[in-house]
């Protein structure tokens, strides 16, 4: 798994986010991912104050060309992050009993990798670089604009709870999705954030 950080650049709205980047390559013997045409902004903008709590209707990241409705989402029984259906992978989920993007606090979009039926919409998120744009769509007809910062990724084992989920004093993103090496039983080695 991994993780990346963005702050917003919008004049009005101050953000900062964090998705998640796989370790590994797609594979599956698929063509390589190639990004939009662009180059990133290698600057990243310090945060501006945050915005009120709105829920988060649609994020995009132009540069891996995604658009995609988001959903709330909860805990599962174990009292895990849970995650959209298996049968709409091309679906994103926002932590509903956390703070929505833009607002202060550790907000978290989370999205498949994969299914058994193909790619889904989280599959190229590790292609993010430093300076790439995430936006948010909210109700409140706002939209949060995030830089990508940096990319990290972390093993299941070792996936840092504080760091990831932990308050930072600003409003911040996490996109999160499976990575590493998949087992039948097991599922994903590593997370993407």
């Amino acid at each position: 798994a991994g993780i990346v950080w963005v702050s917003s650049d919008s004049s009005e709205d101050t953000v900062s986010a964090t998705a998640a980047r796989g370790g590994d390559s797609a594979g599956g013997g698929r063509e390589p991912f190639r990004r939009a045409p662009h180059e990133p902004d290698h600057h990243v903008p310090a945060s501006h104050a945050p915005l009120m709590p709105s829920r988060p209707l649609k994020v995009a990241i132009p540069a891996i060309y995604i658009e995609a409705a988001v959903t709330g989402l909860g805990l599962d029984a174990k009292g895990r992050l849970g995650a959209p259906p298996l049968s709409k992978p091309k679906l994103t989920g926002w932590y509903e009993k956390g703070p929505s993007p833009g607002e202060d606090g550790t907000a978290l979009l989370v999205g498949h990798r994969d299914t058994r039926t193909g790619p889904a919409i989280f599959l190229n998120l590790n292609a993010l670089r430093r300076g790439d744009k995430v936006n948010v769509v909210r109700a409140d007809r706002k939209t949060a604009v995030f830089t990508v910062d940096a990319v990290k990724t972390y093993t299941k084992d070792k996936f840092p709870d504080d760091k990831v989920y932990g308050e930072t004093g600003r409003p911040e993103l996490r996109l999160l999705t499976c990575g590493g090496r998949f087992d039948e039983k097991a599922g994903y080695s590593a997370n993407v954030v």
